[in-house]
């Protein structure tokens, strides 16, 4: 019975995770490693940003300058692990000519992290904070500009003291109502 598959860490040059990983699934094609490099992921995140009134989603790497990688420990030979070490932009496995697995914990935690990632949606990549000063794009309050009191990050809403006529008025907002003030 064969043994059970290893995550592994590839230390590459940061900014290029995606163009490696492409690079390093057409070498396991072409050299036939497939059947014990079982998968190559770049760990990422779902992140959003509001600007100018839009939601604009993007990914996120959770670990830049890293691709986690799927093999068998015992069909993983010196040879393998120099002919993908040697790939344009890629380092070197953690452990350089030996590399070491990661613990079964870490794996998971990475893995789960991204895939968390996946189901959860996305998060933003400038919370709000309180105190915060913000000013109002959208709504009655328009061109309003106001200070955050309490954020609620999960209906993604803001409360924001607004001064009307001289007094502070709380006003509920949803995020994509408001933007900071720069």
């Amino acid at each position: 019975m064969a043994e059970e598959k290893k995550w592994y860490s590839l230390r590459v040059i940061s900014g290029k995770e995606r163009k490696i990983k492409e690079r390093i699934d057409q070498e396991l094609q072409r050299e036939g490693w497939t059947e014990f490099i079982t998968q190559v992921i770049v760990p990422t995140e779902k992140v959003y940003k509001i600007r100018n009134g839009k939601k604009v989603i993007s990914e996120r790497n959770i670990l830049p300058g890293y691709l986690l990688l799927e093999a068998d420990p015992d069909r993983l030979s010196p040879e393998i692990v120099q002919a993908i070490a040697n790939l344009p932009n890629v380092i070197h496995f953690l452990g350089k000519n030996t590399p070491l697995p990661m613990k079964a914990a870490e794996a998971n935690r990475m893995l789960g992290k991204v895939d968390e990632s996946q189901d959860a949606g996305e998060s933003l990549i400038e919370p709000f904070i309180v105190g915060e000063t913000i000013k109002i794009i959208d709504g009655p309050f328009s061109e309003f500009i106001g200070d955050i009191q309490e954020v609620n990050e999960e209906k993604k809403k803001l409360k924001v003291i607004v001064k009307i006529f001289g007094r502070g008025t709380e006003v509920e907002l949803n995020f994509m109502q408001v933007e900071k003030q720069s």
